[in-house]
């Protein structure tokens, strides 16, 4: 059948507004496919019919509300590797079990993260065949530099410094050689992109190191052939915006500096990448942490405390889980809230969607300032006039499975936390029911 067509008016100061609706709208079509208008919902009719009555209104009047749920997460993971597209999901948030890993092209180098002076780790150096990264204080670890069989190796070796150099397009993916820490530092050295990650247990916990070191060599030759299961791990995107005060001098007739000048204010941001979390805490003082906490620019509420926990679902099992929170499996988009030592006995942890934007500054009530840190580094003060804003990241860690994300985080949760660890209930016998 012919397709109906509705010819409409439009004045040229609403084309803009329009568009934001209707996308197949172009400025001077004057004709709309009806089935496409009355796909619509009443209320955005509705929303039209007031920006007609008042056409001075703005657009951010009007703009849709933002979405609950966290940013679509980059699927490539540095220059060579990228999630395996699944044709059967339906939504956005696939299957754990369906999550699997593939390579573009075969990956030609690695970045290796050991612990420092541990022997044992040197194997994996020698016999990797590919182009091995490391950062340059790993050569000057004793248990390298003393090994004289490891001397005509090391040259081959190429080296970054941290903070310094961008590797984040010459490795194609990451083995780390330790505990959680060894995760935690590659994180931070990628802001963007982060290539797959597979990490060998050999710390003292390991919860996200799920392979054993044992095996090393069969199991990566596995993991370049592709095909293997990961596990998304979100991140948090934080800025951290200063409020630098500083007092501007002033000459009086006779050339002598006056220091009570007028005072200039300039602020400085940086941003961080966060796998576990964000800790804000009263730092040395004595006094309760103040410092009020803003959900999507409306305040929340005010910490009173030792401080407050803003963590991943990753870091849900760390801080934030001796702190009195829940444990959240890390394919769950959302974002943890946990106090630590509220001075209040209805302060529970909170769980928030992705896809809000917290914000952390001191209360002007507080007696002291706040010091911050992220996953364990970074720490500085956060003075009156600072801010923190947190959201959820859309470059995510993906962490290589040992089977895969489902097994792989209950088998942390027995093994590392002993989860559930209780004595068994003795049986109760025919004889003992009658009593």
């Amino acid at each position: 059948p012919a397709v109906m067509k509705l010819s409409l008016n439009v004045s040229e100061g609403h084309t803009a507004f329009i568009s934001l609706f209707f996308p197949s709208f172009k400025e001077g079509n004057e004709s709309w496919n009806l089935f496409e208008l009355k796909s619509y919902s009443i209320k955005r009719r509705l929303e039209m019919q007031e920006y007609s009555r008042h056409p001075s209104a703005t657009h951010a009047s009007l703009q849709r509300p933002q979405s609950l749920h966290g940013p679509s997460p980059v699927t490539t993971f540095g220059p060579k590797a990228c999630m395996l597209q699944n044709p059967h999901t339906v939504m956005h948030i696939q299957d754990p079990a369906s999550q699997r890993l593939t390579w573009n092209k075969p990956p030609k180098s690695v970045l290796v993260i050991k612990k420092i002076r541990d022997a044992s780790l040197l194997q994996p150096f020698k016999e990797l065949y590919l182009i091995v990264y490391v950062e340059k204080k790993v050569l000057e670890d004793p248990a390298i530099s003393d090994d004289e069989n490891f001397g005509a190796i090391t040259k081959k070796f190429c080296t970054f410094r941290d903070d310094l150099d961008d590797i984040s397009n010459r490795v194609d993916f990451i083995i780390c050689l330790g505990g959680d820490g060894t995760l935690l530092y590659a994180s931070s050295l990628f802001q963007e992109s982060v290539p797959p990650v597979m990490a060998f247990h050999l710390g003292s916990l390991g919860f996200l190191t799920p392979f054993k070191f044992d095996t090393y060599q069969s199991q990566v030759t596995q993991i370049i052939e592709g095909n293997a299961a990961i596990v998304l791990r979100s991140r948090l995107k934080v800025r951290v915006l200063k409020e630098n005060c500083e007092k501007k001098a002033r000459v009086d007739d006779n050339c002598i500096i006056l220091t009570n000048g007028d005072v200039e204010s300039s602020r400085r941001a940086v941003q961080y990448q966060v796998l576990n979390e964000v800790v804000v805490d009263r730092g040395p003082s004595s006094y309760l942490s103040n410092v009020d906490l803003f959900l999507d620019g409306h305040l929340i509420t005010t910490v009173q405390g030792d401080g407050v926990i803003v963590s991943t679902p990753t870091g849900s099992t760390a801080y934030a889980v001796a702190a009195g929170a829940s444990m959240i499996h890390p394919n769950v988009p959302a974002i943890m809230i946990t106090p630590i030592c509220p001075h209040s006995l209805s302060f529970r942890p909170i769980v928030v969607p992705a896809g809000v934007e917290l914000k952390i500054m001191l209360s002007r009530e507080a007696r002291n300032t706040a010091w911050v840190s992220f996953d364990g580094r970074k720490r500085q003060e956060i003075c009156h006039g600072d801010s923190i804003t947190i959201t959820t990241s859309c470059f995510p860690v993906p962490s290589i499975c040992f089977r895969d994300p489902v097994n792989d985080w209950f088998e942390s949760l027995a093994q590392c936390l002993h989860w559930n660890v209780r004595k068994k209930q003795n049986y109760l016998s025919s004889e003992d029911e009658e009593f």
